[in-house]
């Protein structure tokens, strides 16, 4: 039996026969983003089938990210289906265009592997890693505890994931179900906004500021039943934010009145910020709080460090164990080696992005351009046509991303990453972009 929408044909008997045809109209673009699928009763009344057989299809899509329910408006495809992730819509970069989008760290500020990766190659020489060997290095787990401690997490297990990304997965598949809301900052990692769509959760999105969330955003979200609250510790992508700590104080506040909420710390930022740390761990029953090597000494480390409270990292853990079972240790090794040799100036790199982000965020200022970057590598710029913004700076050598990228139901913007940039370069991109926008004055990205 077949279901004809607008010129696509929903077929199917069977609830996986059918997930699958719309997930192919997905696919193929033949179901449009934000397009509305039948009632359920009525798609089961054309294909003959029971209506609990299309609910269980259209369950397995909002699992899968495909498609999203709101109540009495019924069911539709996602705005951005979990098939089509952020990182598949960026723009090539046209020769001699200088490349202000990638969000990349500098490389020239990510110490050598090949030191660190010798020593790890010699460790697994002495002792090659066996089944059953603990998960978690014992001298990485101190250097991390260390390091936490240092700034104020909380006492919790260590686990040790492959990189950030992975760590927040975990973290929520382990107290979160498809369907739940979720919190998450507007504008704010387009990788977060596509995860959970992946997981089936529903992002409920929560107002940015220089400061980080804004607290009577929060807590509206809470009181209307968002499960989880995401957060950016330093470093924000794309604006730059980081959480002050007054503004921590007012989050912890309103956290203890929903103890029931998960809370996460993404702190990616940690090796190239000099910002002071305020987390929010330990106000809920359960929180975690994720550190990646990726900013400070490479993307293809693919290691982030985790920890939580005991449940928390006990469920990843375990989960973890099922699957790749551990990072792995030759990989923890070369993080021993590299931290504990100091192979990165953390101070010096975090002085370098601050002296270009904040040159180009004084020199647009001076230009009557808003915009904003407190901490880490990127600067957010408010405008009101980011599309007419990034086709006038690609005109004027510039790339820089889109801030469709990142935002739910923030205002428009553009990211501009400043790790590429040369100092003597700042004047001439602030004029660009002067160039290209019109001024916008809001302190908030809402």
């Amino acid at each position: 039996m077949l279901f004809v929408l607008g010129e696509y044909r929903i077929t199917g008997r069977r609830a996986s026969d059918i997930a699958a045809s719309v997930e192919a109209g997905v696919g193929s673009g033949a179901l449009a983003p934000g397009a509305p699928l039948p009632p359920m009763r009525e798609l089961a009344g054309v294909l003959g089938v029971n209506p609990n057989t299309v609910a269980a299809a259209y369950r397995t899509l909002r699992e899968r990210g495909v498609i999203e329910t709101d109540g009495r408006r019924g069911s539709r495809v996602r705005g951005r289906p979990a098939s089509a992730p952020r990182d598949e819509l960026r723009m090539a970069v046209p020769p001699g265009t200088r490349d202000a989008a990638s969000g990349n760290p500098d490389v020239r500020l990510l110490p050598a592997l090949d030191g660190a990766l010798a020593q790890a190659a010699r460790r697994y020489a002495q002792a090659p890693t066996l089944y059953g060997d603990d998960p978690v290095v014992p001298e990485l787990e101190r250097l991390a505890r260390a390091d936490l401690d240092a700034d104020g997490v909380p006492a919790g297990p260590v686990g040790v994931t492959s990189g950030a990304l992975d760590g927040i997965e975990r973290v929520l598949v382990a107290h979160l179900r498809p369907g739940d809301a979720v919190a998450v900052e507007d504008p704010g990692w387009g990788s977060v906004l596509d995860l959970a769509a992946a997981l089936g959760l529903r992002v409920v999105p929560v107002a940015v500021d220089d400061d980080g969330p804004v607290a009577t955003a929060v807590e509206r979200v809470l009181a209307e039943g968002a499960r989880a609250l995401l957060v950016t510790s330093r470093a924000q992508n794309p604006t730059g934010a980081a959480v002050s700590g007054d503004r921590a104080a007012q989050l912890r506040d309103v956290l203890a009145r929903y103890p029931e909420v998960l809370v996460v710390d993404d702190d990616h930022g940690h090796g190239i910020v000099d910002l002071p740390l305020h987390p929010l761990g330990g106000v809920t029953r359960h929180w975690a709080l994720v550190r990646s090597t990726a900013k400070a000494y490479g993307p293809d480390l693919r290691l982030a460090v985790l920890t939580g409270d005991p449940v928390t990292l006990d469920r990843v853990r375990g989960r973890q164990r099922l699957g790749p079972g551990w990072v792995s240790r030759l990989l923890q090794y070369a993080a021993v080696e590299l931290w504990s040799s100091g192979a990165v100036d953390r101070a010096a790199v975090a002085r370098s992005y601050g002296e270009r982000r904040d040159g180009l965020v004084a020199a647009l200022r001076e230009r009557g351009v808003a915009a904003h970057g407190r901490s880490g590598m990127n600067v957010w710029v408010p405008v009101a046509d980011e599309t007419g913004a990034v086709t006038r700076l690609l005109s004027a050598g510039w790339a820089v991303a889109p801030g469709g990228w990142f935002r739910v139901d923030s205002g428009q913007g553009v990211r501009i990453t400043v790790s590429g940039l040369e100092g003597a370069e700042v004047p001439g991109l602030a004029a660009a972009v002067a160039a290209a926008v019109r001024p916008a004055t809001s302190g908030r990205f809402d």
